[in-house]
Parts: structure tokens; sequence; C-alpha cells
């Protein structure tokens, strides 16, 4: 069966033109596309990408559950995330938009029976990490369970423990924010409750955790929760020193949470920053009465990356990547994490009614497009560099590429320095936002792309292994560990692209009604639509 629609898949990848995009922010027409759209050949995609997750889950169901990670080669498992079932939690709300009610029941079930009071051999908890997979699953499986998608569930007092097992949750990791501050620890432990010791965090750490929390607070009428995060984010919007905002809107990343004061002035739109500035734009979709602050936070951070941190490679002018900074030195590097940034400014200027935001994004999702179109696997990297054309060849911070990768370089642009695949998510969510912005069917070609390389290269008889390697044939290995995430937002993204317009949808009808953190897991915007 899936054979059809591989075949499906290439046969319209090889008949595919290119043509300019022009995307148009909030409902106005698409000028111009790159084929016609195609609704048998959209619903094939689509259920080849459902297909694949019912084959990870049933891998994990059957040898991994109610464990955290399937070991997808050996058929093992492991609990990297505390022991509550962190896989099944991440794929509940995919199962939920894919309307698989035979996935969704069992997990709604499940939840709540796990005990949140305790961590598996009282391991580390990441009050981040456990706030985008567990608080933001369980919250959006609620909201939709409750709303459009109600149908699916058999046992709605199952459905109403989703809410209660959130509330337990956060509230057993409150005391994280019991500093001198308000700025929290990002390593906590729950028996007896106490912290790793450590006085600094991260930004992206302390600023994404306000979408769900302060969700989590408005369902429930319980104000503490979304008070906690947003007054450490507090210190994330008003940053002090001031050399610790290089450039207007862009800062640090380490906080000292005694005293909320940035401890350094480095950082951009990678892993340990990255979310912080996706969140400012999604709070205010979330919320344009109460955050209209966040946003104008995000403005100034976008218009600076514009301006002092868009960058084109020496070989390839015409790819354009965002830099890192150290104070105003920008740092030409960047990661498979940051490739979520397209996205992030197609949302900020549809929602804005900003072009140029959408434009530069769709110039961003471009670049990271380059990533997997040069390697040999169709996958980007993990990490990966590029020098501009005036960049001295005896720099310390932006070396030239090594001998064995500048014919690489004056092809791609770039060259790996980190050529694994965790099974990321981040390009494919940036050709969701640049399709649903305008609609043109190349996007949907180039997440099928990326689809059927993972699909190809990555799956095992049990589920999708990371690789070693994506610029060798085959990825040069398979390791043995499938992320969560796999279900929350590589699926997830890959099927929404393919799938009929619905009101969780991106820009459905010209507003959003919907808003994804940034695990894939969309929540209610209460706020007036935008």
């Amino acid at each position: 069966m899936l054979s059809r629609y591989l075949k499906a898949g290439v046969v319209a990848i090889v008949g595919l033109c290119s043509s300019t995009v022009f995307a148009m922010p909030h409902g106005q027409p698409v000028a111009r596309q790159s084929r016609p759209n195609d609704h048998e050949l959209n619903r094939q995609r689509a259920d080849a990408v459902k297909e694949a997750f019912t084959h990870a889950w049933n891998g994990y169901y059957k040898y991994a559950f109610p464990n955290d990670e399937l070991h997808p080669v050996s058929n093992g498992y492991s609990n990297s995330r505390n022991g509550w079932g962190a896989s099944a939690v991440d794929a509940l709300s995919t199962a939920i938009l894919m309307q698989i009610p035979t996935i969704v029941n069992p997990i709604v079930e499940w939840i709540p029976t796990i005990n949140f009071d305790i961590a598996k051999d009282d391991s580390e908890i990441s009050l981040f990490e456990t706030t985008i997979r567990y608080v933001g699953g369980l919250l959006s499986a609620y909201d939709l369970l409750k709303g459009p998608l109600a149908k699916l569930a058999t046992n709605q007092n199952a459905v109403d423990s989703l809410l209660k097992q959130c509330e337990r949750l956060a509230s057993n990791m409150a005391f994280a924010f019991d500093t001198p501050s308000g700025v929290p620890n990002n390593d906590i432990y729950f028996n007896p409750p106490r912290t790793n010791g450590g006085t600094t965090n991260g930004l992206a750490t302390i600023g994404t955790l306000v979408l769900e929390w302060t969700r989590l607070s408005d369902i429930t009428g319980n104000e503490t929760y979304g008070d906690l995060t947003q007054k450490a984010e507090s210190y994330l919007n008003s940053p002090k020193p001031p050399s610790s905002e290089p450039f207007p809107g862009l800062v640090g990343s380490r906080i000292n949470i005694n005293t909320g004061r940035f401890e350094d002035s480095q950082g951009g739109w990678v892993g340990g920053t990255d979310s912080y500035y996706e969140y400012l734009i999604k709070m205010y979709v979330y919320d344009t009465t109460r955050f209209a602050a966040y946003k104008d936070r995000w403005i100034l951070a976008a218009d600076s990356s514009i301006k002092y941190l868009a960058s084109h490679p020496a070989s390839r002018p015409d790819v354009t990547f965002l830099a890192m900074y150290n104070g105003r030195q920008k740092i030409f590097y960047s990661q498979h994490l940051a490739c979520f940034d397209g996205g992030n400014f197609i949302l900020g200027g549809l929602v804005l009614k900003q072009q140029k935001y959408v434009d530069f994004g769709l110039a961003l999702t471009e670049g990271c497009r380059n990533t997997y179109a040069s390697t040999a696997t169709g996958i980007g990297p993990e990490v990966f560099r590029w020098v501009e054309k005036d960049t001295p060849t005896n720099s310390k911070a932006n070396p030239p590429p090594p001998a064995n990768q500048v014919e690489f370089f004056n092809k791609a642009g770039f060259w790996s320095t980190g050529s694994n695949y965790v099974l990321r998510p981040e390009t494919i969510e940036s050709y969701y936002y640049a399709y649903r912005a305008t609609g043109d069917q190349k996007y949907r070609d180039w997440a099928w792309d990326a689809f059927i390389a993972i699909n190809s290269t990555a799956r095992t008889a049990s589920g999708f292994a990371n690789l070693d390697d994506v610029t060798k044939p085959g990825g040069g290995g398979l390791g043995d560990f499938q992320e969560s995430f796999l279900f929350a937002e590589v699926l997830k993204y890959s099927y929404l692209i393919h799938s009929p317009d619905n009101e969780w949808q991106v820009e459905h009808n010209g507003k959003n009604k919907w808003v994804f953190n940034t695990e894939a897991h969309p929540l209610k915007v209460v706020g007036p639509l935008v």
C-alpha cells in the first residue's frame, strides 16, 4: 500500500516546474502556484504519513509502552523523560488530529494512571522539556477533545482527567520558581523537592513556559501558573544589564536565577535561545489583548535579525541563513533546530500583516531546504557553518571550511560540523507555515521530499531511528533511539500540510483559532483572533 503513495509522490515531484512565489497576508489570493492543487494526491500523501505514524505507534506500543521511548533497532526502551510515557503523551494530539480513535482512546484511558508525584529512579526533571511535552501535550489533547474533536473520545471522565493530571504535574514543578528573583531553576527533583543547585538558567528554558502555564491558568481559573511564568518572562523582556542586548530585541543566553540579570551577550535563533523568540509572537496570537508587549519585543528581535544577522554564504549568495552572535560579532553557525525560524517569521508576518516578515521567512525556509537538498540522504545535518565573501581566512570565530569540505561548500553554501539527524521537525515545520501563507504547492512537495527521505532512510521494522551521517548514502548507519517528538512534530506537520483545511490549521480563513507550542501541540486561542 505504501509503495503506491511513494510512487504517486515521485511522479508528482518529477513533474514540477518552478515559478516565482508571492506570499499574501490574511486571506488575499495567491498570485501564482508552482503546480495545480491535486486533492487526490494530497489525500494519498496524508494517508502515507498517517500510515507511518501508525507504524511507529504500533512498534512503540508493542515494545516500549508505557515507557518514554522505543529503541527502534533493538526493540528495547528507555526513560529519558522521567518514565511518564513521553512518546504516548506526545503522540496524543497528533493521533487526535489524524482522527485515529483506536490510538486516541487507549492513551486517554491510560493517562489518569500516571503518577506525576514520582520521577522514575528519582531522575532529574527538566522544567522546560516537561512543560513542552507533557504539560503542552495534555493541554492540547484536553482542548481538542473538549472542542472540535470531542466525538473521538469514548470516556469523558478520562478526558477531564487530562486537565487534572496536567494541573498536578505543574503544581509539583511550581517550586522551581521559588528563587530570589522568580526566575526558575530548570533542573529539579521531586522526592524530596529540590534543585540541582545551579545558579543560572537559559533563555529558552525560561522563555518557553509562558504559553503552556498561562493556558493552564486560563482553563483552571488558577492564576498562579501564568503569574509564575510571566514574572520570569519579565526579566527576559526587560533585559539587564544593557550590554546583554547587543542588538535591539536580541539578548544573551544565560540568566542568573538570583538576580534575574543576564550573564552574557551571545545568542541567536539556535538551540538554547530559539523558542524564547518563537513564543513572543505566539503569545500575541494566543491573546492579543494581554500580550501586545510580547509582540513588540518580537518585532524588535525580528527587525534586528533581518538587519544584523541575515547572512549569505560566499559561495551561494542566493542562500539566506541567520548567524549567531557574540556581542556584536556575527558567528556563521547554525543548526537544524534553527530551521523553525522561517516559519516563525512567516507567522509573525501573517498576524501583523507585514509582508517583509513573510518574505524573509520564505527566504530562510529556502535556505533550510537547501541543507536538505544538498545531502546524500535528502535530510539536513544537525549543525552547519559557512563563511561570507569578506570573512578573513584567519578568523578564529569563523574559520574557513576544512580542505575535505571546500568542494561541498562551493556547491552548497555550507558545510556540516555535525552530520547526524535525530528525527528533528524544524524544516518541515517551516514548510508547513510557508504553505499556509502562500498556498504554493511547492512547499507541499518539499515536505513530501523530506518525508520520503526520512521514511526510506530512518524507518525500521518497529519505528524510526536516528541517523549517524546524513551526508552519506543510507544515513551512515542507524542509531537506536526514537525521540518522542517524532510523533508530536515530524509526523504532525508532515500530515497537516497535506490534509484539508480545518479550524486547527494555521491561518484558517485568514485567522488563527489555535497556536502551536514548540512541541507542535495546538492550544486554543483565547483572545481576539488574528
